[in-house]
């Protein structure tokens, strides 16, 4: 059996996770593609030293900001996190809301054909920002209707090259055939609060991370590279506070830009999760127990 606990950002996930943890003697596999991340600590709300001492913690920190992650990667090292923990009799908690890495883990990937080497051979020809352009004139040529729905989203841009390269087909009408099923025995729970509390939690939170240090640490990533590195300057924040940084607005105006950002995110993920995860229990308060069934 594995628990899954999804939900927004800032709406309890990682509280009630630990909680639960301490019950049913589990532990905790982080599904947040940025707390990956050594150096962002503050600005993606990683489990504090005290936390991960009382319950081991997955997947946090173990990625240096220059490296690259993707999906495909990251299921590979959360199926090993998870089948660890089940060897060694206990119980894997998935908690986050990276809601596309959990879809990929609990349904599978794709299963879309691909080829490793045509794959590396794009990521080195299409993935950085100023080689966009081209990518976008190949796939109006190969796929238009790929790159119409996905023209803001470079990886799955690449990824649907990848699948029209091998197969001859497009990756829109390979997904038609797709009857995707869960791959293990779970009891899911995504976190479902009043937009109006949630507001109110992510206000609450952005204070306590500036009063933290956020500020701080972002100056230290940013001098450390973090806006080039290929995966990690996504993470919510960082290029806010560099503008601040530069002179751009205040300090008032950067925690209220932060503040604004970080909700846009959270309807983001509030609606991937409602079309996405149709397995999982709606739980309107991150202080009540999870009705798991053992």
């Amino acid at each position: 059996m594995i628990i899954v606990i999804m939900g927004p950002t800032a709406s309890g996930k990682s509280r009630l996770a630990l909680e639960t943890a301490q019950k049913i003697n589990g532990e905790i596999v982080s599904f947040d593609s940025m707390q990956v991340y050594r150096g962002l600590e503050i600005g993606t709300a990683q489990p504090t030293a005290a936390e991960r001492q009382m319950i081991p913690h997955h997947l946090v920190g173990i990625y240096d900001i220059h490296q690259r992650l993707d999906v495909y990667t990251f299921t590979e090292l959360a199926e090993k996190a998870v089948q660890d923990i089940l060897q060694r009799g206990k119980v894997p908690i998935l908690a986050g809301g990276t809601g596309m890495y959990l879809r990929s883990f609990l349904y599978g990937m794709d299963d879309m054909p691909g080829d490793r080497k045509i794959r590396a051979e794009l990521d080195e020809l299409y993935d950085a920002p100023e080689k966009e352009p081209a990518l976008h004139a190949r796939m109006a040529e190969l796929d238009p209707a790929v790159l119409e729905k996905w023209r803001d989203c470079r990886r799955r841009l690449i990824r649907a090259l990848e699948v029209k390269l091998v197969s001859g087909k497009s990756i829109l009408e390979l997904q038609q055939n797709l009857d995707r099923k869960l791959r293990y025995d779970i009891q899911a729970f995504k976190l479902d609060l009043e937009p109006e509390v949630l507001n109110q939690k992510i206000a609450a939170r952005t204070e306590v991370m500036l009063n933290e240090g956020w500020i701080e640490e972002a100056e230290a990533a940013i001098k450390a590279g973090l806006l080039e590195t290929p995966t990690a300057h996504q993470a919510l924040g960082y290029k806010l506070i560099a503008s601040y940084l530069n002179g751009e607005f205040s300090l008032a105006v950067l925690k209220e830009k932060l503040i604004i950002a970080t909700r846009q995110y959270a309807r983001r993920q509030r609606t991937w999760f409602r079309h996405q995860h149709p397995e999982a229990q709606s739980v309107t308060s991150p202080e009540s127990p999870l009705p798991i069934v053992h």
